[in-house]
């Protein structure tokens, strides 16, 4: 009789869930973002939310929740009730390596669940062409015959330890310098001041046209057809970590999988369209990525533990 009644039970909970996803979503649907007004993850979900709208009926309110490194978006995410109506675009850093580059985070990745990966930002490592290098080997040993005098910027503390996991790896001497915004590192490196840069490939693709930076290598293990012939990390036989860069959606954890399953349909039906990615994605210097839930969380899971090892072996000190 117990069986009997556990059972009617679990047959009524799916029950309700599947219907309440069949309803979803019957209002506004609330998206956290790590940028500010203006910023790439806010755009994005506004172009991305006109579309949904189109075949859902309901309007994404974005809500900025900018800083920290994406703790503070991510922290208010896992907070939300977790019913489909609080989701939250989040990059790499939040779920793969803050955990490791931060004394104490204010959240738990693992209460964060995937939803989808949406695209994948190129990141190039760049020299102002006057070093006269063309490879990561000649940077390397040119690095070494002026020691000292060489410095980098990059704009995350992941990226950062990618450079200093090659510094130890290659031999290499170079020391960080902050990173205030895209325009004035681009300055910075065309200027010579700090000559080279670990950067996103949208920021810097001119220069490098213009020949007034010289592009060594993609940091994503992604190749660009706007940069065909600059190596990829495996090609130049680097064995560390690919320091992804991505943005993906997530919701808070025990939102119903129904719901789950139902916007990552709703989303890949809308991004997987070419016209889509050519004008939002292609055509800003980044990569369509697309999966399940269930492919997203299975890479999420390998990279935290590749980026365990590379911010240990990096030397970086957790904040």
């Amino acid at each position: 009789m117990k069986r009997l009644l556990v059972a009617a039970a679990l047959a009524a909970a799916l029950t309700a869930t599947a219907a309440q996803a069949q309803d979803y979503p019957n209002k506004p649907i609330h998206v956290l973002t790590t940028s500010s007004a203006g910023g790439l993850s806010d755009i994005f979900m506004r172009v991305l939310g006109e579309e949904m709208q189109k075949r859902t009926g309901q309007p994404l309110i974005i809500e900025n929740r900018a800083g920290a490194a994406g703790n503070i978006a991510a922290r208010a995410c896992t907070e939300a009730p977790p019913d489909g109506y609080t989701i939250c675009i989040l990059m790499a850093d939040a779920l793969i390596y803050n955990e490791f580059l931060f004394k104490k985070l204010p959240y738990d990745p693992n209460k964060l669940t995937p939803i989808v990966n949406l695209f994948h930002l190129i990141q190039v490592l760049v020299v102002n062409a006057d070093l006269k290098v063309k490879s990561v080997d000649e940077l390397v040993a040119a690095s070494k015959a002026k020691a000292g005098t060489f410095n980098y910027l990059t704009a995350s503390l992941p990226l950062a330890s990618y450079m200093e996991y090659l510094k130890r790896e290659k031999g290499a001497d170079w020391v960080r310098v902050p990173f205030k915004g895209g325009g004035e590192a681009t300055n910075a490196i065309l200027s010579g001041t700090t000559p080279i840069g670990l950067i996103g490939l949208g920021n810097v693709l001119p220069q490098i046209n213009a020949g007034k930076m010289t592009a060594l290598a993609l940091t994503n293990n992604i190749r660009s057809p706007e940069l065909p012939n600059v190596p990829i990390l495996t090609d130049i036989g680097y064995t560390g970590a690919p320091s992804r860069t991505w943005y993906g959606l997530f919701a808070p954890q025990g939102t119903p999988q129904a719901i789950i399953d139902k916007l990552n349909a709703e989303v890949t039906r809308v991004v997987s369209d070419k016209t889509f990615q050519e004008k939002f994605i292609i055509s800003r210097s980044m990569v369509p990525a697309l999966n399940t839930p269930a492919q997203f969380a299975a890479e999420i899971k390998a990279d935290r533990e590749v980026a365990r090892q590379v911010v240990k072996e990096s030397g970086l000190e957790p904040q």
